[in-house]
């Protein structure tokens, strides 16, 4: 199965509900943080839901390895929707990893409000000993 193949599986089995299995996906190849940031992107709103719950787990068991999501989260710090850019910011806040975390600062000056919000959220929290699993 080539790498667009595995996405839009996990994609779709993030749709359909599937969370535990993709989380045991994940925490048997950790390869599969790569495809967070397209994940993420998903034009389906119960799968970045599903994306934020999936991160959100592997957080909770597997922190060392959660942090490997975010060399593919970052450049979406960038990206021209204000949604993905919040989304990947909050992915990125979950893991407390401190370069993505320094990537996020960036976002206090983003020229929309919510994301912005969310920034401050997630900067506050680390400011007030938060990290991973603290969201």
């Amino acid at each position: 199965m080539d790498r667009d193949e595995l996405r839009q599986m996990i994609a779709d089995y993030m749709e359909k509900g599937f969370l535990e299995n993709i989380i045991d996906m994940f925490r048997h190849d950790s390869s599969l943080y790569d495809l967070m940031g397209e994940l993420i992107r998903d034009e389906r709103i119960r799968v970045r839901i599903g994306v934020t719950a999936l991160m959100e787990e592997l957080v909770r068991l597997d922190p060392e390895h959660a942090r490997q999501a975010v060399p593919a989260l970052l450049p979406l710090l960038a990206d021209e929707d204000p949604v993905v850019r919040g989304d990947a910011a909050n992915l990125i806040g979950l893991t407390g990893d401190p370069v993505g975390m320094e990537g996020i600062r960036a976002l206090l000056a983003d020229p929309v409000p919510q994301v912005r919000e969310v920034v401050r959220d997630l900067l506050g929290a680390e400011d007030a000993g938060g990290g991973a699993g603290d969201y």
